[in-house]
């Protein structure tokens, strides 16, 4: 017991005295404000270190070391004084390029975004689309493709007309399209180089981004179309509450009513209308870094909530120079296209494979009129209805 003690008595004097080491600010006037020989010891040992007076200090001539002492620089402005201010970006520099990003030489986040990039961000990614067609595939082979239940009566009921078919099929296409060549462009160069070689994969690369870059514009006008189209039917409504506690019959149970959207449809519409706006709008801000910065005024909207000091993040930078901007847009804009990627081939599954009569609906616009009796009843009765009445067609 009195070893024990002893053991803790010492751990608690130990952790103290590092804790008021720590606290206690290095002197770094020997040095004119560069770091010391402390500092390149502790960084050595892999300690972790406070690099903050690396920002703004570049070397003072006046409280320089003479060139006889340790550490002591040629004038208080050494090589490394001179990078350390590329870096931080407060050199003073002149360029005969004219543009606001030509005299940022070092950006100091690059190493940091393209690290993410090309590790977590693509491993994860990628995860994430494989583990869906893994779990869709499993539900398949337990469930089986959901039948109509009831006998076909042969006759059919318009279910979309021909404008609301061409929306959702230029959002579908484009949405491919966007997907494919985005994840060319994230994942080419460790997938294809490897396999076609760095001539082959230059001409796929330049046409992924010719593409890219076009077909935006054709997804963000379905995208604008869709919502005019679908807003109105995709409100929520106390049937949808019903449809989730039934898990949309899905696992037997009958049918729950549904309008011309049940939940589970209401979910894919406005997953696909936020996620798809902030996409674009993140696409925008790469097409565009200059005049459609997007982070910096979302930074400073944050930082004004105090959401970021909630969590322990302190203020976020404000001052971003466009490589910032497009390296927080780049992530951004891949981390909600892969969600959203996710949800779409769940979307696609269930509107082939996984639903019997649920294709017609885009195909042709003509469903089986038993299908919409089962998982559309309220909206099909709506339907029948107005058929009935006097004067209709």
């Amino acid at each position: 017991m009195l070893r024990f003690l002893c053991i803790l008595v010492l751990t608690f004097g130990l952790s103290t005295a590092m804790q008021a080491q720590e606290a206690t600010p290095v002197d770094r006037s020997a040095t004119g404000g560069a770091q010391t020989l402390e500092d390149i010891l502790k960084r050595q040992e892999g300690l972790k270190i406070d690099d903050t007076f690396r920002s703004g200090q570049t070397g003072n001539p006046d409280t320089a070391a003479a060139t006889t002492e340790q550490l002591g620089t040629l004038g208080g402005a050494s090589d490394p004084d001179l990078w350390r201010a590329y870096r931080y970006n407060t050199a003073a520099i002149t360029t005969q390029a004219r543009g606001p990003a030509a005299e940022v030489l070092i950006q100091d986040g690059g190493m940091r975004w393209l690290v993410f990039r090309e590790g977590p961000l693509l491993t994860y990614g990628t995860g994430l689309l494989g583990g869906m067609v893994v779990l869709l595939t499993l539900f398949y082979l337990i469930r089986g493709r959901i039948r109509i239940d009831g006998e076909k009566t042969g006759r059919t009921i318009l279910r979309f007309k021909a404008a609301e078919r061409f929306a959702h099929w230029l959002l579908a296409g484009s949405f491919i399209l966007l997907g494919i060549t985005g994840i060319i462009t994230l994942a080419g160069r460790k997938v294809l180089i490897p396999a076609f070689g760095h001539e082959a994969f230059a001409t796929i690369a330049i046409a992924s981004k010719w593409v890219h870059n076009n077909v935006s514009w054709a997804f963000m006008l379905a995208l604008i179309l869709v919502f005019v189209f679908w807003v109105v039917h995709n409100l929520p409504d106390r049937t949808d509450v019903n449809w989730i506690l039934k898990g949309g019959g899905i696992f037997g149970g009958g049918h729950p009513p549904a309008k011309k959207f049940n939940a589970g449809q209401k979910l894919i519409f406005w997953s696909v209308i936020i996620l798809g706006g902030s996409i674009s709008a993140s696409g925008l801000s790469l097409l565009f870094p200059f005049e459609l910065p997007m982070f910096a005024p979302t930074f400073e909207k944050l930082n004004a909530l105090g959401l970021p000091q909630l969590i322990g993040l302190g203020e976020l930078n404000t001052s971003l120079a466009p490589h910032e901007e497009m390296q927080y847009a780049q992530l951004w804009h891949a981390i909600v296209s892969f969600v959203l990627m996710a949800i779409i081939i769940a979307h696609i599954y269930i509107g082939s494979v996984g639903m019997e009569g649920a294709y017609a609906a885009m195909g042709d616009g003509e469903v089986e009129l038993q299908w919409a009796r089962e998982h559309h009843s309220l909206w099909t009765a709506e339907v029948e209805q107005k058929r009935t009445e006097p004067g209709s067609t």
